[in-house]
């Protein structure tokens, strides 16, 4: 087992500032394992595109002993392919947006450089955020192909960040972003055995990122563990790294969404149920709630998906300038996106204008599912999700997932949380991860 690619920051931090590991050395070890692992018929398929400067930034670094002090300093990561970095294309995993080379970094990438990271590339990812067909796949795009899963390369890798979550589950760099809009970060991470986070939107700037929702879109951080995952948020925001204090489980509060719980795998639910009794045994106060599916979501999406993407594409350096372009482009050759475009053309036919009653109708539902959300969970540190439901994404509430264990055949799995309280949630969350069992990283 190669260690080096599977060390979380905090220590990899601690070996480039004394100078035991430089960040060049770190960098090729990266590249040499994409190089190996990310190609070819049993390749994962991860990482979509190097930086070209990818050495140059390493040397830079190496070489100046001031920035050892900088809170990513030499950490190689990897960005999603929705998010602008200068000198790479930003497509979204589609091959109508493939000459878009953009020129200036998004806030959130030029927020990586300041804190000392080293922008190694972009990851592939599910086409638009997944919002193409119901009927695609996650992790695949006309662009990229078939992201795989490191543990299981039948197994589904999730979505719409995968590549994001399969290159840092692989080892294949030190921590990666990707955006959440609903489950794309939290739920690939859940899948590919790390820790994910999807602050609350409107954290991070999303702007110089390929759109969904701005109603729901955030930035989303993959990590190792959730200590990670905080280093990379506090970074990010320009802070100091602050490690959750766990809150004591004794008295913990903790909320469990049994919406849809009756379509929990087996195994993940005997996981689940593991915790929770752990918990509860040593003091935790575990009440079931019922927080339900919000249809509207959908409706949300398909009213501001158009608008959101015409306002990035006419800023960028592509071909393609509206939706319409858009949809021809795959009309012309449907063998472009062989599993079909029924949603880009559903937003295209079927959304009128902001202004449009359905539109305005979702959007006062959302306001006031949002406050009722809120107020059932004020009780409650953090709330476990044991269903399929998207409430804490249409609420705005903060989320993250921690690995949680293995299931019989060896792939991970991880447990969804999320809180109406920022700060009660992270340290609730960092005492529950001590009664999570480690993942073991992939075998490759």
């Amino acid at each position: 087992m190669d260690a080096l690619s599977f060390l979380p920051m905090r220590r990899l931090l601690e070996l480039l500032r004394s100078g035991q590991l430089g960040v060049l050395e770190l960098t090729e070890h990266y590249l040499a394992r994409i190089a190996r692992l990310n190609d070819g018929p049993n390749g994962l398929n991860a990482v979509a595109e190097l930086s070209e400067d990818v050495h140059e930034q390493a040397i830079r670094l190496d070489s100046r002993r001031e920035l050892r002090t900088l809170p990513l300093f030499g950490l190689p990561i990897l960005l999603k392919d929705s998010i602008d970095a200068a000198g790479l294309h930003t497509t979204g995993g589609s091959l109508a947006l493939a000459d878009n080379l953009v020129t200036r970094d998004a806030p959130v990438t030029a927020a990586l450089r300041r804190a000392g990271a080293v922008l190694t590339g972009k990851t592939n990812m599910t086409e638009f955020a997944g919002y193409t067909s119901l009927r695609m796949p996650n992790g695949f795009s006309s662009r990229g192909g078939q992201v795989r899963h490191a543990y299981d390369r039948r197994r589904d890798p999730s979505g719409s960040s995968t590549g994001s979550a399969v290159a840092l589950s692989a080892g294949l760099c030190a921590a990666a972003l990707g955006t959440d809009t609903c489950f794309s970060t939290v739920a690939c991470a859940a899948e590919n055995g790390v820790a994910g986070l999807k602050p609350p939107p409107g954290t991070f700037s999303c702007a110089g990122i390929l759109p969904l929702s701005p109603t729901f879109d955030a930035v989303g951080l993959l990590a190792r563990d959730l200590d990670d995952a905080l280093l990379l948020y506090a970074a990010l925001r320009g802070e100091p790294p602050k490690p959750a204090a766990p809150l004591p489980v004794r008295g913990l509060r903790i909320a469990v969404n049994t919406f849809g719980s009756e379509r929990m795998p087996p195994e993940l639910a005997a996981l689940c149920r593991t915790l929770l009794q752990a918990l509860a045994a040593d003091g935790a106060r575990v009440a079931p709630i019922e927080q339900a599916h919000a249809p509207q979501m959908e409706t949300i999406f398909q009213y501001e998906f158009r608008p959101a993407l015409e306002n990035y594409l006419r800023a960028a350096p592509c071909r393609v300038k509206t939706l319409r372009d858009l949809v021809e482009f795959y009309e012309a050759d449907p063998a472009r996106m062989p599993y079909g475009i029924d949603d880009l053309r559903a937003a295209l036919d079927g959304a009128s204008g902001p202004d449009a009653p359905p539109y305005l109708a979702a959007l006062a539902h959302c306001k006031a599912c949002r406050t009722q959300v809120r107020a059932q969970l004020k009780d409650f540190d953090l709330c476990v999700m044991t269903g399929m439901t998207d409430i804490l994404h249409y609420a705005g509430l903060p989320s993250l997932s921690l690995p949680l264990g293995t299931a019989a055949d060896g792939t991970p799995r991880g447990v969804i949380l999320y809180g109406a309280d920022e700060r009660r949630l992270y340290a609730a969350a960092a005492a529950v991860s001590t009664y999570c069992a480690p993942v073991p990283p992939p075998r490759l």
